[in-house]
């Protein structure tokens, strides 16, 4: 007993639990959400030079390791060279979204008659192009609505890329946009600033390297003191598709977590260029095999592109043979291609499918393999038509209300949709194989085959003569059932379980057995 104590009071003693002491993890931001989408922006434009100019110059410490940032040692220059992905990926998700959108939708035709007019005075369509491929691969923007008697007797619409907007919220509700426009001003440099609020547009005018504030109305009294208008009105409208988790309230680049894929896509396909180029066949050229100058017999420079060789010594033994020797080197092709596939695929992933840009990376996938792939094209579509069905009757309705406030009338509700087709649909050949064999097989009419075929492309009078069209030269007749002539013939009730018939003429009764 007195053992089993000393082992306890050992234990007690022993055991020695530290609570947790809380600690915190301090992490540096290198870049801001202007820097970003600057980044962005560049990535876009796709060239090399700017590529290699932006990373070279870049502060934060992972960059400095990246392809386009290092540089080759002297005398052993690497060609950089951009694949173009990334533009080429924002250029191809806008043209699908906009071949799929169909015409806007109005509840009132007088709305629907004014907003074809304001669209084709804006030319709509071409700036709504261009901003869904900024909101892509920048991360957001802004729908700027002005009124300018002398341009158009219609409001304007402007679109304003996020790296010149910035948003204000309160408690998630939108409260104030304020548009950046530079401006230069007798050699100096300035910031406009246009503060769009609910009911009002006020101005402010600072000094770009300084960020003081100066009188705009003497350096700009084109622009006046500001607008009033009615406190419902917001004539900005905000346009996102994806949240960014980086920065709060802005959307998230298309290229966002994908940069550094991007340079690794780069750096695969410059150095399987490199090498092939290095793989080229050298040739061993003895001394008095060298090329020379006819004119002063001195040795030619060798041409590192079309003309390079290796000098070797001339053999001068007795049965010496001078020739010229020719060694192909080995490039090892399929382990290139192997990485650039896999560079490629993480570049892809989650956005957009390699056979949507065209890309054969995988020679054996079947129908279902690349159907299955082109989810992630559906999946990125889908996010842009939400958000543009979301955005754009906002943009509608701050239009119209805008042409309302200019001519003194009273604000109207607006009701419109945004209507869009169907992606990816099969091919006309495809379809009527399809529901051929399914009217062959008796399980289709042909009311369902011409419904299946042409679907909303033809109208509902067109597709019901079609349909007996159809029916009249398969030798399918719609007769109408002849009707029973019960001219003077009534019912009159029932006798013992059987109905009985009265003729109204003469009034005698007939049995069923008698009855027409």
């Amino acid at each position: 007993m007195k053992l089993m104590k000393e082992v306890k009071k050992k234990i007690r003693t022993w055991l020695n639990i530290q609570e947790y002491s809380a600690s915190s993890i301090d992490i540096q931001q290198y870049e801001d959400f202007e820097l970003a989408a600057i980044k962005n922006r560049f990535w876009f434009r796709g060239d090399a030079n700017e590529l290699m100019q932006l990373y070279e110059q870049s502060q934060q410490p992972a960059d400095k390791y990246k392809f386009w940032a290092c540089q080759s040692s002297p005398g052993r220059g690497l060609r950089k060279i951009h694949t173009g992905l990334p533009s080429m990926m924002v250029r191809v998700l806008t043209s699908i979204v906009m071949a799929d959108m169909n015409d806007f939708e109005f509840a009132s035709p007088a709305q629907e008659s004014l907003w074809k007019k304001i669209e084709e005075e804006n030319k709509f369509r071409k700036m709504l192009k261009r901003s869904i491929q900024e909101a892509l691969y920048i991360g957001d923007g802004a729908w700027k609505v002005s009124i300018d008697t002398e341009v158009s007797q219609y409001p304007l619409i402007k679109w304003v890329p996020s790296d010149r907007v910035e948003f204000d919220y309160d408690r998630g509700r939108l409260k104030e946009v304020t548009f950046k426009k530079p401006k230069t001003i007798k050699n100096r440099n300035y910031i406009l600033y246009e503060h769009y609020r609910y009911g009002s547009i006020t101005y402010e005018l600072c000094e770009a390297s300084t960020g003081k504030v100066v009188d705009y109305r003497t350096l700009l009294p084109e622009i006046g003191n500001g607008w009033t208008f009615d406190q419902s009105v917001i004539l900005a409208v905000p346009f996102k598709i994806f949240d960014s988790t980086k920065f709060k309230k802005r959307g998230a680049s298309i290229y966002s977590g994908k940069l550094d894929d991007f340079d690794a896509l780069d750096e695969v396909w410059s150095l399987w260029m490199h090498a092939v180029r290095q793989g080229r066949s050298r040739e061993y050229i003895p001394e008095n095999k060298i090329p020379r100058d006819p004119s002063t017999g001195l040795v030619l420079n060798p041409n590192p592109f079309d003309n390079q060789y290796i000098q070797s010594d001339t053999d001068m033994s007795e049965k010496g043979e001078n020739k010229i020797e020719v060694v192909q080197p080995e490039i090892r092709s399929d382990a290139f291609c192997q990485a650039y596939m896999t560079a490629l695929d993480q570049c892809l992933q989650g956005i957009i499918s390699p056979s949507t840009l065209g890309i054969d990376v995988k020679k054996l996938d079947n129908a279902d393999a690349q159907r299955e792939k082109e989810k992630a094209t559906l999946y990125t579509r889908n996010a842009i038509i939400e958000a543009l069905q979301e955005t754009l009757p906002e943009l509608i309705t701050e239009v119209l209300h805008a042409n309302s406030v200019l001519h003194k009338q009273p604000l109207e509700e607006v009701k419109v949709d945004i209507p869009f087709g169907e992606y990816a649909n099969p091919s006309f050949e495809s379809q009527v194989e399809t529901v051929g064999k399914g009217k062959t097989q008796g399980i289709m009419s042909v009311e369902a085959c011409v419904e299946e075929l042409y679907g909303d492309s033809k109208d509902d009078k067109w597709k019901a003569e079609e349909v007996a069209r159809l029916k009249k030269e398969q030798g399918i007749e719609t007769m109408e059932e002849p009707a029973l002539n019960l001219e003077g013939v009534s019912i009159v009730g029932s006798e013992g379980g059987t109905e009985a018939v009265s003729d109204v003429k003469g009034g005698n009764k007939k049995t069923p057995e008698n009855r027409i």
